[in-house]
């Protein structure tokens, strides 16, 4: 099962917690045991799993990201967005998540993230759900 969600973003840089919306595509579809793959068809945009019970920590990622991959560089890209398909590229496009029980198989501080980095846009995000057997 292919589902596609959007995803509207509102500043230059930001991480959206996508979790819920990722959980409930595994719930319609019905599969308790499997994986689910979560795609982002851009090269500006991505997709990462790390802390969500604090907000601090998006912050704190955002702030590094932006620190260490600056805008005022000498890219040679001529659209001027290169340091968001840098930061698009270390945080990476896809990740996967184990489904056990229906439900993602997530560690208790953990959620899924979207990575916008040349905001703001309308974005998708895929959501392949793989049953086991």
């Amino acid at each position: 099962m292919l589902h596609t969600l959007s995803v509207r973003t509102n500043t230059r840089t930001e991480f959206i917690d996508i979790t819920s919306s990722i959980q409930q595509v595994v719930r319609t579809s019905g599969v308790g045991e499997g994986v689910c793959h979560i795609y982002v068809p851009h090269t500006t945009a991505g997709v990462t799993i790390n802390e969500s019970a604090d907000p601090s920590v998006k912050a704190d990622i955002l702030m590094m990201l932006n620190k260490l991959i600056g805008d005022k560089e000498s890219y040679r890209h001529l659209e001027g967005n290169s340091p968001a398909h840098i930061k698009a590229s270390i945080i990476g496009s896809q990740v996967t998540v184990i489904i056990s029980g229906a439900r993602l198989l997530l560690g208790t501080w953990q959620g899924v993230f979207f990575g916008e980095f040349d905001g703001p846009r309308s974005r998708k995000v895929h959501v392949k759900i793989c049953a086991d057997g």
